[in-house]
């Protein structure tokens, strides 16, 4: 029997760019890359289901993780918690070439028929370079006229916004309920971390036509459900779209 695979979409970023910092309202690079416990617990609930996950990104670099996902402070003071999740992804590093993701162009068309499923995890390292990738925007392209498994979460969804440059080249989602890391949880980032301003994700993918649910319960790990898309707001929703992930790709 032919291994269970899913693909796992990650960022070359290693910052993104922030706006209108300062008085003379400057663009800069803010350090960020992949949030640790987005990647860390959906990717832990694939392995212990028996999935093969192989990771990709836009030119096969190293992904970066965001520095304010590895400190004590994300994970509330458990320092086990974090060990757990960083010896992970070093495993990840040894056995499964997270170091040296595919690049999106060599994964061709054929071979994304391998694949049950895909994951987007979060941090604001997808706003750099997967929101206008042709190449993925044709990988989940392929996800979604498949109706494989889509998960994705807070920065995650603005990966969505590629099928408009490759695939149909249009918006792959209009009419979806998603959920993704709101506009109010990044205008709060943007006063008491960045003091500048971001590109806000639920606006530009409600700009697309996607219905965003957003609010008190998505802020505290509610996910949101729609066709083989599962999506989430932020880290409190991790453990519950990697099982809810797991869950559509054995249905």
């Amino acid at each position: 029997m032919a291994p269970k695979k899913v693909l796992i979409i990650m960022s070359d970023a290693s910052s993104f760019p922030l706006y209108n910092v300062g008085p003379e309202g400057k663009t800069i690079q803010q350090p960020s890359g992949y949030f640790l416990m987005e990647l860390a617990k959906p990717l832990q609930a694939l392995l212990d289901a028996g999935y093969e996950v192989t990771f990709a990104s836009p030119e096969g670099k190293e992904p970066t993780p965001d520095p304010l996902s590895t400190s004590l402070l994300a994970f509330a003071g458990n320092f086990y918690e974090k060990r757990r999740e960083m010896d992970l992804i070093e495993r990840m590093k040894q056995e499964n070439g997270f170091s040296r993701p595919r690049k999106f162009s060599e994964i061709s068309d054929d071979e994304l028929k391998s694949f049950d499923g895909v994951f987007i995890p979060g941090g604001h390292a997808p706003l750099a370079d997967l929101g206008d990738n042709p190449d993925l925007g044709r990988i989940l392209w392929h996800f979604h006229s498949q109706q494989k498994p889509t998960a994705a979460i807070c920065h995650g969804p603005w990966a969505f916004l590629s099928t408009k440059h490759g695939g149909k080249k249009e918006f792959a989602y209009k009419g979806y309920k998603l959920t993704s890391w709101s506009d109010a949880e990044e205008k709060f980032m943007e006063t008491a971390v960045f003091r500048g301003e971001v590109p806000k994700v639920e606006s530009a993918l409600r700009a697309e036509g996607a219905e965003m649910v957003e609010g008190v319960k998505t802020s505290l790990g509610h996910i949101t459900v729609d066709r083989e898309v599962v999506s989430g707001a932020n880290p409190v929703a991790a453990d519950s779209l990697g099982k809810k992930f797991v869950e559509m790709l054995s249905a």
